[in-house]
């Protein structure tokens, strides 16, 4: 059984039709008939139901279906290992929601410097589903997304918790209120991020779980808009406490809410089922999970400070 057998193989059972996985895969369609022979000789037993124009698998062709989909995503994926090997360290293609690339993916870079690890780092910053599409497909190692989210294919793992926080602008009058809950934004004019935008959803969602649905006044495609026009005091946002900056405008009041129950947002790490993870893919997930740790803790934790090597301590 050789690799390029089980290719044409896939490329019968994915499309049904001799003819197509012939096109599909570069040959004639004679040599891929022979080849499918040859591998249904070795197994001793045929892979396919010959029906006609179309081919449907047997069983014993659905037993090798899932192991051929292994072994060739594995053998990919370790060539491309090889060829992406450069002086800048193991390749790691990632992408994160737009709340989380600005904060994580310098992190992870000032991480690396610090401690001279070296990690060719390709990224990508979207929303939600296009992000978790990409990895499904392939073209992503891993995407950064809030949580909850399901997808069969994709395996997720929590990576932290963070607070959301109001922002206003200083003379707002909730800049100096003692209570600040949801409820008080009922009569508020909010400026959120795009419809597509996770964590708009999110605020929506905690609105009506108050009675209330949103004013929208603004919709931003970046957070430094959106914490621009709230400073203006053209609207109130709710962000994540990690998008706090001290490079934020002048006039921009974060406060925490108050009550019981703070609201905040879940963030994971999702991966394809089947991927085999690269050097670069385990070594950045190894990175994420240090850098965000001091995330969990205390509210007056630097948003993704660096961690630095023992040795680099002073």
């Amino acid at each position: 059984m050789e690799l390029y057998q089980l290719r044409y193989f896939l490329a019968v059972a994915e499309t049904g039709n001799f003819t197509k996985a012939a096109q599909r895969a570069f040959i004639s369609q004679p040599s891929l008939s022979q080849q499918i022979l040859n591998l249904e000789a070795e197994f001793g037993q045929p892979l396919f139901h010959r029906l006609g124009r179309k081919v449907v698998l047997t069983e014993a062709g659905k037993t090798l279906l899932e192991g051929a989909r292994r072994i060739i995503g594995e053998a990919d994926q370790t060539l491309q290992e090889i060829k992406d090997i450069t002086a800048h360290g193991p390749r790691v293609t990632v992408g994160a929601i737009p709340t989380v690339a600005p904060f994580i993916f310098p992190a992870v870079m000032a991480h690396c410097r610090a401690n001279d690890i070296r990690l060719d780092l390709h990224t990508q910053e979207d929303f939600r589903r296009p992000l978790a599409e990409a990895v499904a497909e392939g073209h992503l190692d891993w995407a950064l997304i809030s949580l909850p989210f399901n997808e069969p294919q994709l395996l997720i793992e929590k990576l932290y918790s963070e607070p959301l926080w109001l922002a206003v602008a200083a003379t707002h009058p909730l800049a100096q209120s003692k209570e600040v809950t949801f409820a008080s934004l009922r009569d508020e004019h909010f400026i959120l991020l795009g419809e597509a935008s996770s964590l708009a959803l999110q605020i929506q969602r905690f609105c009506g779980e108050h009675d209330f649905v949103p004013q929208i006044s603004h919709r931003c495609s970046q957070l430094a808009t959106a914490k621009s026009l709230t400073s203006l005091g053209l609207g109130v946002t709710v962000l994540p406490k990690s998008a706090r900056s001290a490079t934020d405008p002048a006039g921009l009041v974060f406060r925490k809410f108050t009550g019981p129950v703070q609201p905040s947002r879940d963030i994971a790490l999702v991966r394809h089922r089947r991927r085999h993870l690269g050097k670069g893919a385990l070594l950045f997930a190894e990175i994420a999970r240090a850098v965000v740790g001091p995330v969990r803790g205390s509210d007056t934790a630097t948003p993704f400070p660096v961690p630095r090597h023992p040795s680099a301590a002073t």
